[in-house]
C-alpha cells in the first residue's frame, strides 16, 4: 500500500466470487486512483482470495457460525495496528461484525447494499432474520451505498433517511475497444452466467430454450457458473433432459476469466426472478458487446432500455422470454446496433472508474464529518 493513501478495510464474506465479490475486487483495483487503498477481511474464506485480481492485504478471519463474534476483536486489532481509517461491509453477516468492530475501534462504517435483504433468498425466514440483523447493525452507520435507484427507494421505504444514502451504480472494467463481430449465422449461442440458484430463474430459461429448439431455431445454450447446491443442479439438469434439450446445453461450471466466455456468446440471458440490485454480469456482457435479455427485476431496467441496449422481459414468463429471443434471432431487432449501444452505455455510465469515484466521494464525506 502507498503510505500516502488513506486505508479502507472491506469486511466481506469471501466464499464465492460472484457479482458482489467482483464489485469488491474492482473497487480495490481502482480506489487507489482516488486516494484510497483497500484491504480485505474474509469471514468465510474460500474463492475470493484465489480469484481476485487486486493485490492488497487480505486477512482470513473465519466465523465458526453465523453468530460467532470472535472475529470482532481481531478486526479491531487489524484496524488499529495497520491504520485503517474506514470500515466497509457488504452483507448482513459482514455488517454485523463490522458494526461492532467500528464501535470498538472508533472507525466509521460504510455499508454497501447489493440486493434487497427482505427478498434476497428463497427462504422467507432467512430473509427476515437477515433483515433484522441488518436493521439493528445499521444504527449509527456513516453511509449506506445502494447500487441502483430501486435499492435506494427500498432503503427509504425501510425508514432510512435520504441524507444517509448515496447511490453508486455498479461498474466494470472495459476489456478494450469493441471488437467487430458478424451477425450469428448457422447457430446462435445463448449464454447464461451466474451462481445458479432458484432466484436466478434457470428453470425459466430452460423452458424458453426448449421452446426455441422445438420451433426449429438454431440455438445452443452455454451455462457458465457453479450451482449453489447439488439438489438444484440435479433438478435443472433433470428438467433439461425431460424437455429433450440436454444435448444442446454446455455446462461450463465456474470460470475465473468470464470475459473469454462472453466472446463465445451471441446473447446473454439473465432470467432472475428477484433479488437483483444491479447485476455485474449484465454490465460485463455490455462491456464485451454481447446483447442482454433480462427480466424487469430491481435495477435491471435502469441499465437496459428495451430494444436499444438490450431486451427486458417479465420475470417468470418463459413464453415471453422465448418470444423475445426468437425476435432477436429472426432479425426483428438490430443485433449489431444493440451491441454497440450497450457497449457505449457501459463505457459512459457503468465503468470501473465511475464506480470507484462515487465510492471515494462517499469516503471523503465520511471522513469530513
Amino acid at each position: 500500500m502507498n503510505k500516502n493513501q488513506i486505508k479502507v478495510l472491506h469486511v466481506i464474506n469471501g466464499e464465492f466470487f460472484s457479482g458482489a465479490e467482483r464489485v469488491q475486487d474492482v473497487l480495490a483495483l481502482r480506489l487507489p486512483d482516488y486516494g484510497y487503498d483497500v484491504g480485505f477481511v474474509c469471514l468465510k474464506p474460500l474463492k475470493f482470495s484465489v480469484c481476485r485480481q487486486s493485490t492488497g492485504p487480505l486477512y482470513d478471519v473465519p466465523m465458526r457460525s453465523k453468530f460467532d463474534f470472535a472475529p470482532v476483536r481481531e478486526i479491531v486489532r487489524i484496524v488499529k495496528q495497520e491504520g485503517y481509517m474506514i470500515l466497509h461491509s457488504h452483507t448482513p453477516r459482514s455488517l454485523m461484525i463490522a458494526r461492532l468492530a467500528s464501535f470498538f475501534s472508533g472507525v466509521p462504517l460504510v455499508h454497501h447494499v447489493h440486493s434487497p435483504t427482505i427478498r434476497d433468498t428463497e427462504s422467507m425466514w432467512r430473509n427476515r432474520i437477515n433483515a433484522v440483523i441488518e436493521w439493528l447493525s445499521l444504527a449509527g452507520i456513516a453511509r449506506l451505498v445502494p447500487v441502483s435507484r430501486s435499492l435506494e427507494n427500498y432503503l427509504k421505504q425501510q425508514g432510512w433517511l435520504a441524507r444517509q444514502i448515496r447511490m453508486v451504480a455498479n461498474g466494470v472494467v472495459t476489456p478494450g475497444p469493441l471488437l467487430d463481430r458478424a451477425i450469428p449465422g448457422s447457430e446462435w449461442i445463448i449464454g447464461s452466467v451466474a451462481l445458479f440458484r432458484p432466484s436466478k430463474g434457470m428453470e425459466v430459461l430452460i423452458q424458453a430454450f426448449a421452446k426455441l429448439c422445438h420451433r426449429g431455431l438454431p440455438v445452443r445454450l452455454r451455462a457458465v457458473g457453479p450451482f449453489e447446491t447439488v439438489e438444484y443442479e440435479m433438478f435443472i439438469k433433470s428438467m433439461a433432459a425431460d424437455l429433450g434439450v440436454a444435448d444442446k446445453i454446455d455446462w461450463i461450471g465456474f470460470v475465473q476469466d468470464v470475459n473469454k466466455e462472453f466472446l463465445k456468446m451471441d446473447v446473454l440471458v439473465l432470467p432472475s426472478l428477484f433479488g437483483e440490485g444491479m447485476p455485474m454480469v449484465i454490465l460485463e456482457a455490455m462491456a464485451n458487446g454481447v446483447p442482454v435479455v433480462a427480466t424487469n427485476v430491481e435495477g435491471i431496467p435502469e441499465v437496459i432500455k428495451h430494444g436499444e441496449t438490450g431486451l427486458v422481459v417479465p420475470a417468470g414468463d418463459s413464453e415471453q422470454l422465448a418470444h423475445e429471443l426468437q425476435s432477436m434471432i429472426c432479425g426483428e431487432f438490430n443485433w449489431r446496433a444493440m451491441r454497440v449501444d450497450a457497449y457505449r452505455l457501459q463505457v459512459t455510465n457503468f465503468s470501473d472508474h465511475s464506480m470507484a469515484k462515487g465510492v471515494a466521494q462517499i469516503y471523503d464525506e465520511t471522513l469530513a464529518t
